[in-house]
C-alpha cells in the first residue's frame, strides 16, 4: 500500500490518508455566511472522493473580516446549527472536515469602503504598491475584540461538529500582516521584534483553548515567506513556525506569506511542470525538521510519484490540493485506484479568476455533481 493511504493522527483526529484539502473560499453561502446546499454537496463530493481531512475556506470570525457579503461566517451563534448540515455531509462518506478561521484585515477594503467604511489592519503603510484601499491602524480595544472573536469562532466551529479549526495565518490574512514586517510596523507590544509580531497569534491560540476543550485540534496555515523583497525572510519565517509549535499549534500547513506579483509572487503559481512541482518544498522540509507535530505541504503538487517521496522522506506528513480537486473531487479515489492516473487540472487559476469576479468557485472546464 502507498504511504499516502496509510492514516495519521493530529491530535485526537484520526485521518484515513495522507491527503488534505487545502481550503480557499468559494462563494457557496447563502445570505450572510451561510452554507447553501451547493455547498453541503461541494464538501460531501471531495470527502466521497477520498480525501482523509477537507479544510473549509476562509470564514469570518468577526464582522470587519469579512472581505465580501456572503463570505462562510462563524460570527454569531446562529451559524452553529447551518454548519451542522455540513459536517454531518462530510461525517457520513467517511471524511474529516475542519474549518478555517479567518480576518482579511486591511484585505476587507474592497467589501467595506464601497459602504464608505474603511477596513483595519496592525499597520497603515503610505504609498504601498502592493495595495490599495483605504483602512486604519487597528487600536488596543479592536485587536482584543477580535482576538476573543477567534475564540468564540472556535466554540462556535466545535459545536457545530467540525473535527478541528485551522487558523488561517498565511497569504492576505490579518494574522499574516501581523508577522510580516512590512505590513506590521507598530512602535507597541504588538510589533517590532518576532515575539511581538506573533504575539496576536499567541493571544488568539490561547483564548481558543480556553474555550475549548484541551485536546481538541488546532491547526494553523503559515505563510514563512513573503512574495516581494522588502518583507518577511524565510529565516524569520522560520523560527515563527517553531514557536508557534512550541506555543501548542497541533500541526502547521507551509505556504506562502504577503502577496507579490501575480501570479508567481503569490500561492496561485501556474505552469506547473515535473520540474515547478512543490514549490514550498523547500520551506516545507526546514519547518518539518524543527517541529514534532503533522506538517503539510502544498503548492503545486501533482504526482503520486513525487508526494509518494516526500512522506517518505520525512518533509511532510500530509501533502495539501486545492485546485486538482476543484476540477476533480474524486481524484484521491483515482489514485487509489491507479497511481499512474494524471490529474487534469492544468493549474490555469481560471477558477480564481471566476472567484475574483464575485462568482461561485467553479472549474471553467469541467461541471460537477455538486454544481446541481
Amino acid at each position: 500500500m502507498s504511504i499516502l493511504f496509510t492514516p495519521i493522527k493530529i491530535r485526537n483526529m484520526e485521518i484515513q490518508n495522507r491527503f488534505m484539502r487545502s481550503a480557499t473560499g468559494d462563494r457557496l453561502t447563502e445570505g450572510t455566511g451561510f452554507p447553501s446546499d451547493r455547498q453541503v454537496r461541494f464538501y460531501s463530493e471531495i470527502a466521497a472522493g477520498g480525501v482523509g481531512l477537507i479544510v473549509s475556506g476562509v470564514t469570518a470570525s468577526h464582522p470587519s473580516g469579512k472581505s465580501y457579503f456572503s463570505q462562510s461566517s462563524l460570527d454569531r451563534d446562529e451559524h452553529i446549527q447551518p454548519f451542522e448540515k455540513l459536517t454531518a455531509a462530510v461525517h457520513a462518506r467517511g471524511g474529516k472536515v475542519a474549518v478555517q478561521l479567518y480576518h482579511s484585515g486591511r484585505e476587507a477594503a474592497r467589501y467595506r469602503n464601497p459602504m464608505n467604511e474603511e477596513s483595519i489592519a496592525p499597520s497603515f503603510i503610505e504609498n504601498d504598491p502592493y495595495f490599495t484601499g483605504k483602512y486604519r491602524p487597528m487600536s488596543e480595544v479592536e485587536i482584543w475584540e477580535v482576538i476573543h472573536a477567534f475564540g468564540d469562532a472556535a466554540w462556535r466551529a466545535r459545536g457545530a461538529g467540525f473535527d478541528a479549526v485551522q487558523l488561517h495565518g498565511a497569504h492576505a490574512s490579518l494574522l499574516m500582516q501581523f508577522l510580516s514586517p512590512y505590513t506590521n510596523r507598530r512602535q507597541d507590544k504588538w510589533g517590532g521584534s518576532l515575539g511581538n509580531r506573533l504575539r496576536f497569534h499567541k493571544e488568539i491560540y490561547l483564548d481558543m483553548r480556553r474555550k475549548i476543550e484541551e485536546d481538541y485540534p488546532l491547526l494553523i496555515k503559515l505563510g514563512v515567506e513573503d512574495g516581494f523583497p522588502e518583507g518577511l525572510e524565510f529565516r524569520e519565517g522560520l523560527q515563527a513556525a517553531k514557536m508557534l509549535y512550541q506555543l501548542g499549534f497541533d500541526s502547521l500547513e507551509i505556504s506562502q506569506g504577503l502577496r507579490g506579483k501575480r501570479f508567481e509572487g503569490t500561492e496561485f503559481r501556474t505552469n506547473i511542470t515535473p520540474e515547478r512541482e512543490g514549490y514550498f518544498r523547500s520551506w516545507c522540509r526546514e519547518v518539518k525538521s524543527q517541529v514534532s507535530v503533522p506538517v503539510a505541504m502544498v503548492g503545486g503538487l501533482r504526482s503520486i510519484d513525487y508526494m509518494e517521496e516526500v512522506i517518505r522522506n520525512g518533509e511532510a506528513d500530509l501533502v495539501s490540493l486545492c485546485r486538482p480537486l476543484i476540477r476533480e473531487p474524486g481524484l484521491i479515489r483515482k489514485w487509489e485506484q491507479d497511481k499512474s492516473y494524471q490529474p487534469a487540472c492544468v493549474s490555469c487559476n481560471k477558477c480564481l479568476e471566476i472567484l475574483l469576479r464575485g462568482q461561485p468557485l467553479r472549474c471553467a472546464f469541467q461541471k460537477n455533481d455538486w454544481e446541481g
